[in-house]
């Protein structure tokens, strides 16, 4: 990838020797490590804008459920789950035995 962009910003003089002491300590040019730092918030960004839209789309969904009345009510859901449960019990009993 060509280099001919120059990016320049302001920050604290202890920052910048502290961040140029691990550079080289790490034997690295500054200059790199910034830029990995940039593609990782970049991707970091973009992976949180898609999991947004996922949740988005997924809370509407769930939303149009229930306006539609496609839901089961907290009793169903729990009477449901302690026949699964009991099933499950019962299959590691037969297991163990």
């Amino acid at each position: 990838m060509s280099k001919e962009a120059m990016f320049t910003m302001k920050l604290e003089a202890e920052l910048r020797d502290a961040f140029m002491a691990e550079a080289q300590a790490s034997h690295r040019p500054a200059s790199q490590i910034l830029r990995e730092l940039m593609r990782d918030f970049i991707q970091h960004q973009r992976d949180a804008r898609g999991y947004d839209a996922f949740l988005q789309a997924k809370v509407g969904r769930a939303r149009q459920q229930v306006e539609a009345g496609d839901y089961a009510s907290a009793d169903e859901v729990e009477t449901r789950f302690a026949a699964r449960r009991a099933a499950s019990l019962a299959k590691a009993d037969r297991v163990d035995s």
